[in-house]
Formats: C-alpha cells, structure tokens, sequence
C-alpha cells in the first residue's frame, strides 16, 4: 500500500467511487456514512500496512477518546465539590493518557534501549520479549508470531503523537471531545497521513468531518498537481539518487573518494527532503480530492538562513508539536521548571548508557550546573539560558524520537547547539563576529597542522570559508557608499549576497548533521550504534583525509545523471516561491483534456526512473 505503488491506485480509485456515490446526496445521514465509511477503508489500509497493529491503533483510539470526555467533564462539564478536585481528576487523567500512550510508543520502539540500559547499570542479562505476539500465539497452536524480536508498527509515531495534542487540547479546554467514537477513530486513523504525518491538530481536522463534501474546478485540478509533484519527488529524485549513489556511499564509504562521499552526503539532504516532502504532497492531494485539507508540512526549508528558521520551515507539524507539548511545557523562553531538570538527569544516564562513558554524563552535569548557577546568580541572564536549554532539550528529544541510538542524539544535539549558537551571533557586534571568527579559524589551523585529524580538516575548511565570508561583511559594512553614488543599488546587491550566502551556511550545517542521522537509520536497533559510528567516521576520514583531483572528471562522467538530478532538483528548491506559486495555479487552471495530457506524460516520464524494488518512504521506520 505505498504511494508509488500501483496497488495503491487501484486501492483509491475503488474508493473514490464509492465516496462519490455517498457525497452526491449532501444530507447528515450521508455526511455520518462518508466519515464511517472512510473510517473503515483507513483500517483496512492499515491493516494492509501493518498487519494486526491494526488493534494497536483501535486501543489508542478508544483509549484516548474515553479519557478525554473523562476530562472534559471533569473539569469543565460538571463542578465538582470541592472544585480543585475537578482539576485535580482531569490533571490525572491526562497523565494517564500520556503513560498509556508514550508507554506503548517506548515499549514498540525503545524495547531494546531500555533493555541494553538496564543490562549495563546492573549488570543484567535480560533480553527483548515480544509480550504481543506471546499473547497473539495463545490464540493459535502454531506459534505464527516470532517473541524474540519487536517490530516497530509503521505510524505508531505520528498516530500517538496526534490522541497526544488532541487530548492535551482537550485538557487546555481548547476543543471539546468529539461526541461520535467513529468520528474520533476517523480523525486519528485518516488513511492518507496515518503512517508518515503530517501530524493533525484535532482543531484543525475535526470541523472538517461535519462540513459537506466541496471540491472546486481549482481545488481538483490543485490535489492532482500535488499528487504528481509527490510522485516526482519521491521516484525521479529521492529513489534514482538513492540507488543509484547515495545507498552505495554509505554502505561502503572507503570504497569512494572524499569527493564521492561529499557529494552523497549533500545529494542525502535532497534525497530525504523530496522522500518526506514528497510523501506529504500526495498525502495532501489525496485527502484534498476528498475534501479534506492537511496542513502544510514543509516551506522550502533549505531556504533557510539559520538553523532556527530551517526548523520553522521543516517537518512544521512535528515542530509545531514540540513546541507546544514540549518547549512550552518545560517553560518555554520564561523559566525552567522540574521538567527541565528531570530531562537534563535522563539524557546524562541515556549519554552514560550509550557511550558507556562517565566523561559525557560529567559533562552534561557540569552544564546544568554552570546554567543553574548562572540564572541564579545572574538573573538578567535567566531567561535568555533557559530558553537555550529548554530548546536544546527540545532538540535532543527530538532526535530520540526517531530512534533510541547515540547517533540520533547527536544529530538533535548538532541541531539545538546550532540554534543557540545563531542566536548569540545575531546579536554580536561586527567587530566581535570577525574576532571570534579569526580565533576559532587560527586555532583549527594550528590543530590541523599538529594532528592531521580528518575531522579537525573538515572544520577547519568550513571555519576558513565561514570567516571569508565573515571578513567580506565586515569590510563591506565599514564602507562608507554614498547613496547618490548607486549605493542604493550596491546596498540591494551586498543584501542579496548576504542572504545567499546565510542559505549556503546553513544548508551546510545542516547536511553534515545529517551524516549521523543517516548513518544509523534502518538498522537493528541491537547494532545501530557501532555500526552508525563507524559509518560516519569512515566518512568524515574520507571527507577529510587527501582527495585526488583526477577522480573529479571520471565522477562526472559515470555519474552525470546523479549530478543533473542533484543540481535540477536544487535548482527548483530555490526558486521564488511566487514562481512556484504561478505554475501551480497554471496548471490548476487547465482545461481537463490538457490536464489528462499533462498527467499522462508526467506518469509516463516518472515510470521510467522506477527502481526494480521499491523503495519505502524513509519517515516509515520512525
């Protein structure tokens, strides 16, 4: 049931049909009928996806939607005597949503961390036991399910994350429970975003369920361009550069040039944008030829200028959902509260679990301990340090959330860090940026120069390049340019350089994070740390290490496909979003012969890049 399946279409073209037969009569009995029978298809989708995690889903569908009407009433229907009791009851079942729900979250994908991290500290010998399948056998003398291993359920994420806001919300007196148990079951299980997000706001969707069916000659013509521009991305982009380079790098990078491995690490940021983002446009048509609109979820974030902003335009309902259960929570830009503390403790014992190091745990404290004693002592200060922290937790817990391995916590990690430090650097003089910049670079080179280490290379050429473009401002902005002497005209040219060069930076930075994230994806959960170690030290070494200019022009020539895919998929990334805006409507607006014409070509070209395996989406493992 993938997308770029043809499974998959015949699968929506059977109940297209069907739901075109339910909406011709727009009444409240058939607006119940479409939402139940949608419902139901959502089910059997998943339950052609994941099997029997099918009932998974059905108990945190039920689970969830009792409990929030136990909340509402609670602490808003009935008063309660005396009335701190209501408040008192709603607040602990909202804990217990939360437990039921990020309990069966950490029991499918952090079964093996926590197993590994109680074997370490007490020294041990449990093993991974699959409490499900044992139950699943009891219903059958054959033993069909396998006890000794754990299977992540695909979705299982981005489905408890959504009874979380919804119950939250429910709790904040955001939203008031839905009435109807098939209507909540709808909301949570909707077939086109179950099993890789977007992540739905219940205030965003759930209005839509009692709405009637509309869909305008635009609105048709706007669903079908984002279900190609999907099937594009994922296949043309994502897929061909995937087998055909990047899988081949990373499966062995001592194989290929330090060029070779640089190439398929920023190819890797292509390919994983158009893997998500493309899976999210077709999800978004999908629903939209039904009648149903999902929030947007990426805005070209490799415009980005900082890591702050790259955050606000990637992935943005799971951004949007740290923010609010998570970043708020723990106090947001105002202070630090227990949930701060309590997960600045975990991650020590997680880095101490993972490392196996008393060094990264003593770290960690000592940081807590300086911002502790900073804020207190320095109260000016106290906000600014607790908002880096409680966004540098944020990120952390970010990355633990697609996978528990050391790998993941250092891609969060590289990303919270990024975020503070572009936050003091905005508000650093010229004179201050170009004297940090000089001494960070110094240094580095006289690093370089003593321990030949590859990585200390890497930053020290990224360090060189940030301080040139650092120097360039500076001299720049210390001109005088006389406006009537077309300093207008110069100043617009220095902002637009300015501007590309602040996107470069930072697609930069943010393509080496991503040497750990990928490194340790789809791997056992039982090897994914040594083996994602290894695989970004080998790159980084190759990255790093002596790089033979002849091998350039014999890459170019076996790979110019790649290359030609890589530069054009960049390209259109960083054209003016009016533009994109315009061809959108375009094609939107076209007679439906040239729209079928366009269609068939677009199909036709996209086919012949289709891989002998599909590939899956790569959001489905987490």
């Amino acid at each position: 049931m993938l997308f770029t399946q043809f499974y998959f279409w015949a699968f929506f073209a059977i109940v297209y049909s069907v739901f075109a037969l339910i909406v011709r009569k727009q009444t409240s009995a058939r607006l119940h009928l479409r939402n139940v029978f949608l419902l139901f298809v959502s089910w059997f989708f998943y339950y052609k996806t994941s099997g029997l995690f099918l009932l998974i889903l059905a108990f945190v569908t039920l689970s969830d939607w009792l409990i929030a009407k136990g909340i509402y009433r609670a602490r808003y229907a009935a008063p309660a005597s005396p009335p701190s009791w209501g408040s008192r009851r709603g607040s602990l079942l909202l804990v217990l949503s939360v437990v039921i729900d990020l309990g069966l979250l950490a029991y499918f994908k952090y079964a093996y961390f926590f197993t590994n991290m109680v074997n370490d500290l007490f020294g041990c010998s449990f093993e991974v036991f699959d409490v499900f399948a044992y139950v699943g056998n009891g219903f059958r003398s054959a033993g069909r399910f396998d006890v000794e291993s754990i299977v992540l359920p695909v979705g299982i994420s981005f489905y408890i994350f959504q009874v979380i806001s919804y119950t939250a919300d429910v709790y904040r007196g955001k939203i008031k429970p839905v009435r109807n148990l098939l209507d909540f079951g709808f909301y949570v299980s909707f077939f086109p975003q179950l099993v890789a997000g977007p992540i739905v706001r219940a205030e965003e969707f759930i209005p839509q369920l009692y709405k009637p069916f509309h869909l305008s000659r635009r609105q048709f013509g706007m669903a079908v361009f984002w279900i190609l521009n999907g099937l594009t991305k994922k296949i043309i982009l994502s897929d061909y550069l995937a087998v055909n380079f990047i899988d081949r790098v990373f499966d062995n990078p001592l194989l290929f040039s330090g060029f070779e491995n640089l190439f398929a690490l920023f190819a890797y940021s292509l390919q994983v944008y158009a893997d998500f983002s493309g899976y999210t446009d077709i999800a978004i048509g999908v629903a939209m030829l039904m009648g149903f609109y999902l929030p947007r979820n990426f805005d070209s974030p490799y415009k980005a200028q900082n890591p702050q902003e790259f955050w606000r335009r990637w992935h943005m309902s799971l951004s949007r959902w740290l923010k609010n259960y998570l970043y708020i929570p723990l106090g947001g830009n105002r202070n630090a509260t227990f949930g701060t503390y309590f997960w600045i403790a975990l991650i020590a014992l997680i880095a101490l679990v993972l490392t196996g190091s008393w060094a990264a745990t003593a770290v960690i404290a000592i940081v807590a301990v300086v911002v502790a004693l900073v804020a207190y002592f320095r109260p000016a200060h106290r906000k600014l340090l607790y908002a880096n922290l409680n966004s540098f937790i944020t990120m952390l817990l970010g990355g633990l959330w697609h996978g528990a391995s050391w790998n993941f916590m250092i891609w969060g990690g590289l990303n919270g860090i990024g975020m503070i430090v572009n936050k003091f650097w905005r508000t650093m003089g010229w004179n201050l940026r170009l004297i940090l910049m000089t001494t960070l670079t110094f240094s580095l080179m006289l690093a370089d120069y003593f321990t030949h280490l590859p990585a200390i290379r890497v930053f020290m050429v990224w360090a060189l390049m940030v301080w040139i473009g650092t120097m360039i401002q500076y001299i720049y902005r210390t001109l005088p340019i006389p406006p009537h002497k077309g300093g207008g005209k110069t100043h617009c040219i220095a902002e637009k350089i300015g501007i590309t060069w602040a996107v470069l930076q930072t697609f930069t930075f943010i393509t080496f994070t991503r040497l750990f994230f990928r490194s340790g994806s789809n791997l056992d959960p039982a090897t994914a740390n040594q083996v994602a170690w290894e695989t970004a030290t080998n790159m980084m070494n190759q990255i790093g290490g002596a790089w033979n200019s002849s091998i350039i022009p014999a890459f170019l020539q076996e790979y110019w496909a790649v290359v030609v895919l890589f530069v054009l998929g960049m390209v259109i990334h960083w054209l003016p979003s009016k533009w994109k805006q315009w061809y959108r409507l375009r094609f939107a607006s076209m007679p439906l012969w040239a729209m079928l014409i366009a269609v068939a070509a677009v199909v036709f070209i996209v086919y012949q890049f289709i891989t002998a395996d599909m590939q899956p989406f790569i959001y489905f493992q987490f």
